[in-house]
């Protein structure tokens, strides 16, 4: 088995954090699966922030996604959570398409009847609600909790344990407060402080299960292959992510490109 692990961090950016996250990868993957992590090149992996800069990203994402599926992996995972680029690669493509967020989300809805999300910083507790709401699980949320922090600080702190310190300390801070507004379920949506806690072996806190969301992404991408070899089908192909047939279809790939909407006729 072979999964696409598509992080929205920049490449020459990563060198401290792809490192960690390759670390929490190989800890929980199947013998005989192999994971390839791939950053940004020609975006900047702004789009966790401002909208039009998820333009951006999302283009690197979508040619990536088609990449994946014409050099044969078996999964395509977006492991950023503003979940950018689910929806499109789930129409272009056959492969099964997971995203840390809603995976995130929706498996703390199996672990427990309400759940908290705690942010890298204030101005990302927009989209995570805004996605709880697209999902469907704005009942379950019981609201975020951000650090005061960026992603900026987040690089910092792997290379200053002083920092790394402050950040746990405050994410356990965020985390008892949403214990404390009902949570029955944490999820650190943040790479950065998800390899420290997979680092740190740490995955419960008062009781309450915290969700890592690269873990579980990793996890769920084994089961939708799985389930697709076994089964046949993974992503519904009949309205939402249907692809264009036909002649529309003959136009979209003489103005776009051959590659487009592989496999559809």
């Amino acid at each position: 088995m072979k999964l696409w692990y598509q992080s929205l961090a920049r490449e020459s950016d990563a060198i401290h954090y792809h490192p960690l996250l390759r670390k929490a990868i190989d800890s929980c993957v199947d013998s005989g699966t192999k994971v390839d992590i791939h950053g940004v090149v020609a975006s900047a992996g702004m789009g966790v922030f401002y909208r039009i800069l998820r333009h951006y990203d999302l283009q690197e994402v979508i040619r990536n996604a088609i990449r994946a599926e014409k050099e044969g992996y078996d999964a395509f995972l977006i492991g950023n959570f503003s979940d950018t680029g689910v929806d499109e690669a789930r129409e272009l493509l056959n492969i099964p398409v997971l995203g840390i967020c809603e995976n995130s989300m929706h498996l703390a809805c199996q672990m427990g009847a309400s759940f908290g999300v705690v942010p890298v910083s204030q101005k990302q507790t927009p989209g995570k609600i805004e996605n709880a709401r697209r999902y469907g699980l704005e009942r379950q949320m019981v609201g975020a909790e951000p650090l005061d922090s960026s992603p900026a600080a987040l690089k910092q702190a792997m290379v200053d344990r002083s920092l790394k310190e402050q950040v746990m300390a405050e994410f356990t801070a965020c985390a008892k407060r949403l214990l404390q507004r009902g949570a029955e379920v944490i999820i650190p949506a943040g790479g950065e402080f998800n390899v420290f806690l997979a680092d740190a072996g740490i995955f419960e806190i008062d009781r309450a299960p915290i969700v890592n969301g690269i873990i579980e992404l990793v996890k769920m991408g084994e089961f939708a292959v799985k389930m697709r070899k076994l089964t046949g089908r993974y992503t519904s192909k009949r309205f939402h992510y249907a692809p264009p047939t036909g002649d529309y279809l003959k136009r979209v790939r003489d103005f776009y490109g051959a590659d487009l909407y592989p496999g559809a006729e």
